[in-house]
């Protein structure tokens, strides 16, 4: 998908959600005034879609009103654009919401979205995702839509049942929880056991450390490893980088990053360095992330290449 095609997508993407949200949605206090701009009529579009699929969905389940309880959160709809050295441009688009369902009770919610499809499964972290680390999708199908719910079994630990692509089933069980070591030391582990028709059972353990030296720099270090019964490897990833926050989420990160395979004949896949700079590029909801690296990935059989790759992400948060 070159970039004409992309832009284009996105912005039927945002006039979908406004023709399938129609004329019953209630306008709130922050209903569009004549004088807003494309991106505000957008916006309001794409939550006025996700409040009537709120709405639809928690009918099915009974009678308790969406307005007593409900709410959308976590919205995102993203567009991203990245150029690499040894494999030209990419482009994508993605998206994600979740919602609390009334009729689901407290500890139930309804998720959707569009990403790649590997990821989603084994709940891999933003750090070593794709489009973070400045990859292209291998396949076109990488990149499927998904739906499910989702239950919070105790504070640190919810269940997760879905269908992404032709109705492809998945499940997982997510446990997440934090550690302060100090005031200036934290740890986060989090483990999400999965399971599918293709990879049957499998895992993905996620070790994050961060060192605070002021209010504004931190030193962090992730880690990530996920095996399944159809691989019997692990993938794995480990990253270290300075952050430096300048307020009004404005963020300035520059990271050393190393993946890889085990049972490969090069267990290291792939190192690098990439840099990335984040803020706001209109009002405080649709943020820009910048960022350019550069990588020694190898390839089958080939010396290892250097390639150099940079990349744009616009997030609408809604």
């Amino acid at each position: 998908m070159t970039k004409r095609i992309a832009i284009p997508l996105l912005i039927g993407l945002l006039s979908s959600g406004a023709q399938a949200a129609g004329s019953g949605i209630k306008p709130g206090a922050d209903a569009l005034h004549a004088e807003d701009g494309l991106l505000d009529t957008s916006r309001h579009h794409v939550r006025g879609f996700s409040l009537w699929l709120g709405e639809t969905v928690n009918d099915w389940f009974g009678d308790r009103p969406f307005e007593d309880g409900g709410k959308v959160t976590h919205g995102r709809l993203g567009l991203r654009t990245l150029w690499r050295q040894d494999n030209g441009w990419d482009t994508g688009v993605r998206f994600r919401a979740r919602f609390e369902l009334p009729n689901l009770k407290d500890r139930a919610y309804l998720f959707i979205g569009r990403q790649n499809e590997r990821e989603l499964v084994t709940d891999q972290s933003e750090t070593f995702t794709r489009e973070q680390q400045l990859l292209l999708e291998r396949r076109r199908d990488d990149q499927t839509g998904f739906a499910g719910l989702g239950v919070a079994l105790r504070k640190n630990l919810d269940f997760r049942v879905g269908v992404r692509g032709s109705l492809k089933a998945y499940a997982q069980a997510r446990y997440r929880k934090q550690w302060a070591l100090s005031d200036a030391d934290r740890i986060e582990f989090r483990e999400t056991v999965f399971w599918t028709t293709r990879d049957k059972f499998g895992s993905t353990t996620s070790l994050d450390y961060e060192h605070a030296f002021n209010p504004r720099l931190s030193l962090h270090w992730n880690n990530s490893a996920t095996i399944s019964q159809i691989t019997d490897d692990f993938a794995w990833g480990s990253a270290l980088g300075l952050f430096r926050s300048f307020g009004d989420d404005r963020m300035l990160s520059g990271e050393l990053l190393v993946t890889g395979e085990t049972g490969k004949r090069e267990n290291i896949g792939e190192y690098g360095a990439r840099m990335k700079w984040v803020q706001p590029v209109y009002r405080d909801w649709l943020i820009g992330e910048f960022l350019v690296g550069h990588f020694w990935p190898q390839r089958e059989e080939r010396e290892r290449e250097r390639s150099w790759a940079a990349g744009v992400n616009l997030e609408m948060r809604f």
